[in-house]
C-alpha cells in the first residue's frame, strides 16, 4: 500500500522544524512515497524551494518520481484584526492545515499567508480567522489537523457537542475536500480526540487519513529538533522540559518547550502502516488526495509592471526607439555608422526579447531620481556596456568610446532579464523608492526576504551554549573550524584532506576550501574531538544535523521587486517591523524564477561624500560643478593619483594600491579603469608587468598581431572579460552568443565547457591561418586569467566616480575632506581622516559657536569646523536654533550675548554644558572652560547664573513689547560676574570631550608618540582587553604583552594587612584598562602614578597555581618619551632601488652624524619584479633614534619600515 505524508514541517517552520528539503525528498524517494506536502507554520517561505527540488527527481517517461504538495498550517483566530490582549485573555490561536489541490487553491494559499501577516500579525504569528477562510477557500483541501486545532480543541475544551458543531462548519465549507486527520504519537488527549474524530467521520461520512506531525526526517534527529527548540526559547536543554502538546509561548515556571516525544519525524510507509494495522483505510486514502492535486509548477515568465508609454506611441518598443535616438543625437552630436549600428542592434536585441518595458522603468526613476536631487552613479556592473542604456540615461558612461560590452545582448538565447542595477545617494535611494511606490502602488513593491542560516561556527556555538558547554571551551570548539566563507561543517568533519585521499570525482579540502596547513591541523582537532566521546563529540554531532538551519528572517539590503499587479494575487508576502514594505516570501535567488522583476537600489556612501562636498564648495565658492562633466585629463587629480595621495578617495585608497599608483603614475583615465581591474579581486600578479611596459622597462608585446587592437590600452596585457570575449570572436570566430557563454564557462570555471570550447576556439583560429602552438597558450593564459577575470565595464563606471573624488580631493581638499568627515561614520575613521587633513595641511577645528555648522564645514580661512551634530545629545531643535538666530541677526558676541538671544527650550541646560565641554564657547576668551563650572562659595554655579541672566533679558524684552503703550525703554539688566578659578588640566579637559563627542577635540595626547605605537610592538590596549576575557581558549595564554597610553587614574590603597598598592587606569586611542601594582613594584613605580603622564607598561600573563585564572605582572614601566632612545636596537629600512634618491642618502648621512648611539641601520634593497633582496648594515657607525629621523622615516611612502629592539 502507498502512503504520502502530508502534514510536514521543514526547517522553515523557524527554529520549529528541523528538516531540509532536500533531506525530506531524499528519505520519500527512498521510501517510493507517490506526493510529500509541506506545510509550515502560518507561512509559505519554503514552497518555492520545496516544488523546485521535485523537478530534480523524475522518471524515465518525465513524470515527477514524488509529486509535490503545497500547504500552510495557519494559525487561525476568532478575530485576526485585534491585537490586544492580556494574560487572563490570550489570543485563542489555533492550528489549521490546508493544502492546494490546484491553481486556484494555490492562489488562495498565497492570499491567506500573505493576508496573515499584514492584517493579521500578532507577536509572531501571522493570523488568519474564519472570515478569510470563507472567502478565499476554493481549491483547497482541509483536515482536521492537529491537536492544536480548532475541532480536535474545542473537542478536549468544550466537549463533544461543541466538536461536532466545529466539525459540520469545516465540512459546510469544503465539503468533499474536508477529511478527518487521525495523528498517533502516543498523547492521551490525542487519543480521547481521534476516538470523537472517527465517530463524526463515520456519521458524516467523511474520509479518514493518517498523518504524522512531521518536525525532522529521522527518529535519530530527535535530540537535534530539542536543541533548536532550545535555541528558539533561549532555554538550556538542562531545564526540565514541559513535555505536553503546547506553543512555544506558553510559559510554565521552572519548565521549557519541548515535544511530548521522539515520534515527530517522516516516518516511513511501512512504520506508518504498523502504527495504523487497525485502520488501514486511513494509510490508503491519503493517495485520494495526491491524486486530487493537481502538479504544480510555480516557475512563470516575468510579469513587467505596466509601463504607460505617450498615446502618439503604438508600442514600448517604439517609445524606447524614439527616446534612444533623441539620446543618441544629445550625447553623440554626430552619429557616425558605428554608433548606428550598435544602437540598431542593441534595439532589435530589446525588442526580441521584451526587454523594452524593463528600460523604459529603469529610465523612468532614474530621470524621477535625478529630478528630485538624488545623486545617482554613472552605471554599475555590466549594463555600463549597453549604449541604449548610455542614450536613454540610465548611465553616464559611453560604453562605444570605452569599449564596453553588456553580455546580456551577445545571447539572445538566455530568457532572463538584463540586471541593471543602480547606485544612489545615501539619502537619496529611500526617495527614488518612495517614488516607485507611489507611481506602481505599495501594493506592487516589496523587498526581498532573506534567510538567515545556521553556519558552522555559529551551530556550534548555539549548541553548545544550549548543552551548557562553558563559553571559553565552546569558543575553542568554533576557532578550529577555518575562518573562509562558505565552509560546511560536514565536510570538515568527514571530506578527505588532500587530492592524495580523495575517491575519484570526490574533491578534497585542500582542493575545494583552498585550506592552508594550519587550517588542516586545527580542521584534525575538530575529528579528533568528534570521533572522542564527550560533550565535546555529543555537540558536534548535533551542529552538525542543524547546520543550515534557517535561523532568522531579514530583509535584502538593496533588492526590491515590482510587479505588474497587486502581489498578493501573484506570490506570497511577509511584513516585517524593519520596513514600510512588504517582503516576499521568496528569496532573491529564486523571485524571478517565480515571475517578478527585481532590482537592485543601493546606497553608496561615496555619491553621499560626493553631493555634500559640492554644496560646500558651492557655499563657499559660488561655483556649482557639474560633476559629471569634469575633464578626465586634469593634470592636478593625476599628480594626486602619481603621489598615492588617495585616502578619502573612493577604490584606490588601500595602502597596496597608492603603492603601485606611485609606481604606475597613472596619466591617463584608461590607467585607472586597467587599476581598478587588476587590484583585487583581479589578477594582482600582472600588475608589475603592466607598470614595466607603461614606462618601457619591457616591451610590450603581443601572441598574435590580430590581438592588438583590443590589448593596446592594457600593453598586451588580458585585464578584462570583455578582451577574452571580443579575441574570441576576433581570433577563433565565435558569435556574439558563444562569446557570452565562454565568459560565463570561465567565471564559474566549468571545466566540461571549457573542454570543448578550446577545441572550437583552436579549429576556428588555425582556419584563420594561426598557429595552434600560440593558441595553445593563449587559450591556457586565458584559464588561468579566468579565475580574476573583471567586467570592464564596472571597472570604468567605479573609475569614473573615483576620479570624481580625487579631483574634488585635487582642487577643493578642504570641502572635499569636510564631506569625507561628514560621511565617516565611527570615531576610529574621523580620526584616520583628522589625521589625512592635518597631513594635508588642513586644519580640523573642535566646535565654534560662531562657526559650526550642522555637520563639518569649512570657514573662510579652508579650515575644517566640526558640526554640533557630533555632540551627544544635542539635538535638531538645538542645532536649528543656534544656526538660524545666528543667520539673522550675526554671530555671538559673547556667552552673554549667546544667552539673551537663544530659545531656552530648544537649546536647554544640558545642551549648553556639552557646548562648553567640547570647548564651543572658546571663541569667548575671557573665560576658561572650567569658569563655567565653577560655584564661588556663597555663589551660584556660574553657567545657572549666564542661563538665569538671558531668561531674565527674554521676559523682560517680552514685557517691554506687549504693553498697552508699545515699546518701553527698561532699564539695561546688567551681565552677572563670572568668578575665576584654574583651568581644567589638559587630560580633564580632553576627557570632558571625549565624553560629549566621542573623541578627543584638542588632539589626542598619544599625538606625538604615533611613531612608537606604530614601530614597538606596543599592541592596543582593546587587543588586550579582547585576549584577557578570551584567555582561556588561547593556545598561548603566557603571552607577553607591551602597551602604552595616558594615565587617567591612580588609586593608591590599603590591602587587610595595611600594605600600600595602587590600581593604575591608562588609556589609549582604543580603549583603558586598569592594573595592579603590588608590593614591590608598587614603591618601584610609585613615580609613575600621577594622572596625565604617558607610559609603556611591559608584562605578561601567570598564572600563581595551576588551574588557577591568570593574573597580568607587570614587568618594567618606562616613560614612553625614553622608548626610542633606550630600547632601539636596529632600524630595518625596506625600500625599491628606484625612490633611493640624493636628498635621502645626504639626509641620513647628516642625521646619523649628528645623533651619535646604539641603533644600528639596516638597508634592504628589494627588487620584487627579479624577486632580488640585498642587506646593507651600517657597521661602523649607529645612531640614537631621534625625532627628526622618525618624522623623515614615517612620512616616507616609499619605504617600508620595521624596529628590532632591546
Amino acid at each position: 500500500m502507498k502512503f504520502s505524508h502530508l502534514h510536514v514541517h521543514t526547517q522553515y517552520s523557524l527554529l520549529d522544524g528541523a528538516a531540509s528539503i532536500k533531506g525530506l525528498y531524499d528519505k520519500a524517494l527512498k521510501d517510493s512515497m507517490p506526493a510529500l506536502a509541506i506545510s509550515d507554520h502560518g507561512n509559505m517561505f519554503g514552497v518555492f524551494e520545496f516544488v523546485k527540488e521535485a523537478y530534480n527527481y523524475k522518471n524515465d517517461d518525465g513524470t515527477l518520481r514524488v509529486k509535490p504538495i503545497v500547504g500552510c498550517e495557519f494559525y487561525i483566530t476568532t478575530d485576526r484584526h485585534r491585537k490586544t490582549f492580556s494574560k487572563e485573555e490570550k489570543d485563542p490561536r489555533h492550528h489549521q492545515i490546508l493544502l492546494a489541490k490546484n491553481a486556484q487553491g494555490y492562489k488562495n494559499l498565497v492570499k491567506l499567508t500573505s493576508l496573515g501577516y499584514i492584517e493579521g500579525m500578532y507577536s509572531k504569528y501571522p493570523r488568519i480567522d474564519k472570515e478569510l477562510i470563507h472567502k478565499y477557500h476554493e481549491g483547497l483541501i482541509a483536515t482536521t489537523c492537529c491537536l492544536g486545532a480548532l475541532v480536535p480543541q474545542t473537542i478536549l475544551k468544550h466537549g463533544e457537542e461543541e466538536g461536532e458543531n466545529e466539525f459540520k462548519w469545516w465540512l459546510n465549507i469544503f465539503q468533499e475536500d474536508y477529511y478527518v486527520e487521525l495523528q498517533r504519537h502516543g498523547i492521551p488527549d490525542q487519543e480521547k480526540v481521534n476516538e470523537v474524530l472517527l465517530k463524526f467521520a463515520k456519521k458524516y461520512k467523511v474520509k479518514v487519513i493518517a498523518s504524522n506531525d512531521s518536525h525532522y526526517v529521522d527518529q535519530k534527529d530527535f535530540n537535534a529538533h530539542d536543541i533548536l527548540l532550545c535555541i528558539n526559547t533561549g532555554e538550556k536543554q538542562s531545564t526540565p522540559a514541559l513535555r505536553e502538546f503546547t506553543d512555544d509561548d506558553v510559559n510554565a515556571k521552572g519548565k521549557r518547550f519541548a515535544f511530548v516525544n521522539d515520534q515527530f519525524f517522516l516516518k516511513t510507509t511501512s512504520e506508518m502502516s504498523d502504527v495504523f494495522k487497525d485502520l488501514p483505510q486511513a494509510i490508503d486514502n491519503t493517495n485520494e488526495i495526491v491524486d486530487k492535486v493537481e502538479l504544480l509548477n510555480l516557475k512563470r515568465d516575468i510579469l513587467l509592471p505596466h509601463f504607460n508609454v505617450p498615446a502618439n506611441f503604438k508600442s514600448q518598443d517604439e517609445y524606447l526607439a524614439h527616446l534612444t535616438w533623441s539620446g543618441a543625437k544629445e550625447r553623440y552630436k554626430i552619429l557616425t555608422p558605428e554608433i548606428e549600428e550598435r544602437l540598431s542592434f542593441e534595439l532589435g536585441i530589446i525588442e526580441k526579447m521584451g526587454f523594452a518595458g524593463y528600460f523604459l522603468i529603469v529610465s523612468d526613476f532614474i530621470k524621477a531620481g535625478r529630478d528630485l536631487g538624488v545623486f545617482i552613479g554613472p552605471g554599475r556592473g555590466s549594463a555600463a556596456g549597453s549604449a541604449v542604456a548610455y542614450c536613454i540615461g540610465i548611465t553616464n558612461i559611453d560604453p562605444i568610446k570605452y569599449n564596453l560590452l553588456f553580455e546580456r545582448f551577445l545571447n539572445p538565447e538566455r530568457k532572463s532579464m538584463p540586471d541593471i542595477d543602480t547606485d544612489f545617494d545615501d539619502e537619496g535611494r529611500q526617495k527614488v523608492l518612495d517614488y516607485v511606490v507611489q507611481k506602481y502602488g505599495k501594493n506592487q513593491v516589496a523587498q526581498i526576504i532573506t534567510y538567515g542560516t545556521m553556519a558552522a561556527k555559529s551551530s556550534i556555538a548555539d549548541v553548545a551554549r544550549v548543552m551548557d558547554l562553558p563559553i571559553a571551551e565552546s569558543r575553542a570548539i568554533s576557532k578550529l573550524v577555518p575562518e573562509k566563507p562558505g565552509i560546511n561543517l560536514k565536510r570538515l568533519l568527514h571530506a578527505p584532506f588532500t587530492n592524495k585521499e580523495a575517491n575519484e570525482g570526490e574533491k578534497s579540502l585542500e582542493e575545494k576550501e583552498q585550506l592552508q596547513p594550519d587550517d588542516i591541523e586545527n580542521t584534525k582537532k575538530l575529528r579528533e574531538l568528534y570521533f572522542k566521546a564527550g560533550l565535546e563529540s555529543k555537540i558536534l554531532h548535533e551542529a552538525e544535523v542543524l547546520e543550515g538551519s534557517v535561523r532568522n528572517t531579514g530583509i535584502h539590503a538593496s533588492a526590491i521587486i515590482i510587479a505588474p499587479k497587486d502581489l498578493t494575487e501573484l506570490i506570497p508576502v511577509a511584513t516585517s517591523k524593519d520596513s514600510e514594505l512588504w517582503l516576499t516570501q521568496i528569496e532573491g535567488g529564486s523571485i524571478e524564477e517565480a515571475g517578478v522583476i527585481k532590482m537592485d537600489f543601493l546606497g553608496l556612501r561615496t555619491l553621499s561624500i560626493l553631493k555634500t562636498a559640492l554644496q560646500l564648495i558651492k557655499l563657499n565658492h559660488d561655483i556649482d560643478i557639474a560633476i559629471d562633466d569634469i575633464p578626465l585629463d586634469d593634470e592636478k587629480t593625476y599628480q594626486l593619483y602619481q603621489q598615492g595621495d588617495t585616502n578619502g578617495t573612493f577604490q584606490f585608497e588601500s595602502p597596496g594600491m597608492q603603492k603601485y599608483l606611485r609606481e604606475l603614475k597613472p596619466d591617463k583615465f584608461d590607467d585607472l579603469i586597467a587599476m581598478n581591474a587588476l587590484f583585487r579581486p583581479g589578477p594582482m600578479a600582472y600588475i608589475p608587468d603592466f607598470i614595466d611596459r607603461k614606462h618601457g622597462k619591457k616591451q610590450v608585446e603581443y601572441d598574435l598581431p590580430d590581438m592588438e587592437d583590443y590589448l593596446k590600452e592594457t600593453y598586451g596585457i588580458t585585464v578584462y572579460q570583455e578582451q577574452v570575449m571580443l579575441l574570441s570572436q576576433k581570433l577563433g570566430g565565435f558569435s556574439k552568443g558563444d562569446a557570452d557563454i565562454l565568459r560565463k564557462a570561465m567565471g564559474k570555471k566549468q571545466k566540461a565547457v571549457l573542454d570543448k570550447m578550446k577545441v572550437q576556439f583552436i579549429e576556428g583560429a588555425t582556419a584563420k591561418g594561426h598557429d595552434a602552438t600560440i593558441l595553445e597558450k593563449i587559450w591556457t593564459d586565458w584559464e588561468k586569467f579566468a579565475q580574476y577575470a573583471f567586467n570592464k565595464s564596472h571597472s570604468t563606471c567605479y573609475a569614473f566616480v573615483a576620479y570624481q573624488t580625487a579631483y574634488l580631493k585635487a582642487h577643493y581638499p578642504s570641502e572635499y575632506m569636510a564631506a569625507v568627515l561628514n560621511h565617516a561614520g565611527s570615531s576610529e575613521k574621523i580620526t584616520f581622516f583628522m589625521e589625512e587633513c592635518k597631513r594635508m595641511g588642513i586644519k580640523v577645528l573642535g566646535i565654534d559657536i560662531n562657526e559650526s555648522q550642522k555637520g563639518f564645514a569649512v570657514n573662510k580661512k579652508g579650515e575644517i569646523r566640526f558640526g554640533f551634530s557630533g555632540l551627544k545629545g544635542f539635538g535638531d531643535n538645538a542645532i536649528t536654533n543656534i544656526i538660524d538666530e545666528r543667520k539673522k541677526h550675526g554671530t555671538y558676541s559673547s556667552i552673554f550675548d549667546f544667552a539673551k538671544r537663544i530659545n531656552h527650550r530648544a537649546v536647554n541646560k544640558k545642551a549648553v554644558e556639552a557646548l562648553v565641554y567640547a570647548g564651543g564657547f572658546d571663541c569667548f576668551e575671557d573665560i576658561t572652560r572650567a569658569q563655567y563650572f565653577y560655584q564661588a562659595p556663597g555663589d551660584v554655579q556660574a553657567l545657572e547664573k549666564i542661563l538665569k541672566f538671558g531668561s531674565i533679558v527674554q521676559t523682560q524684552n517680552a514685557c517691554s513689547t506687549n504693553t498697552l503703550f508699545g515699546e518701553l525703554e527698561m532699564p539695561e539688566i546688567i551681565p552677572p560676574t563670572i568668578a575665576t578659578c584654574n583651568p581644567w588640566p589638559l587630560n580633564e579637559k580632553l576627557e570632558y570631550e571625549k565624553e560629549v563627542t566621542g573623541m578627543y577635540m584638542s588632539g589626542h595626547p598619544l599625538d606625538n608618540y604615533k611613531f612608537e605605537m606604530k614601530h614597538y610592538n606596543i599592541k592596543p590596549l582593546a587587543d588586550f582587553i579582547e585576549f584577557k576575557k578570551n584567555i582561556d581558549e588561547n593556545p598561548n595564554p603566557q603571552r607577553n604583552f607591551r602597551l602604552a597610553g595616558l594615565v587617567v587614574e591612580a588609586q593608591h590603597r590599603f590591602t587587610k594587612q595595611g600594605k600600600d598598592y595602587a590600581v593604575l587606569t591608562i588609556e589609549d586611542y582604543s580603549g583603558k584598562s586598569e592594573f595592579m601594582l603590588w608590593s614591590e613594584d608598587y614603591v618601584k613605580y610609585n613615580n609613575y602614578l600621577e594622572k596625565g603622564l604617558i607610559i609603556m607598561i611591559e608584562g605578561g600573563f601567570k598564572q600563581r597555581y595551576k588551574g588557577q585564572t591568570y593574573n597580568f605582572n607587570i614587568q618594567k614601566l618606562h616613560l614612553l618619551d625614553t622608548v626610542k632612545s633606550t630600547l632601539t636596537k636596529q632600524v630595518n629600512i625596506d625600500i625599491a632601488p628606484q625612490f633611493i634618491n640624493k636628498e635621502m642618502i645626504e639626509f641620513i648621512d647628516a642625521n646619523v652624524k649628528a645623533n651619535p648611539g646604539n641603533t644600528t641601520l639596516k638597508f634592504n634593497i628589494i627588487d620584487n619584479r627579479h624577486n632580488y633582496k640585498i642587506g646593507l648594515y651600517s657597521l661602523d657607525k649607529s645612531v640614537t633614534m631621534n625625532d627628526e629621523l622618525t618624522f623623515y622615516l614615517n612620512e616616507n611612502k616609499d619605504i617600508e619600515l620595521s624596529v628590532v629592539t632591546f
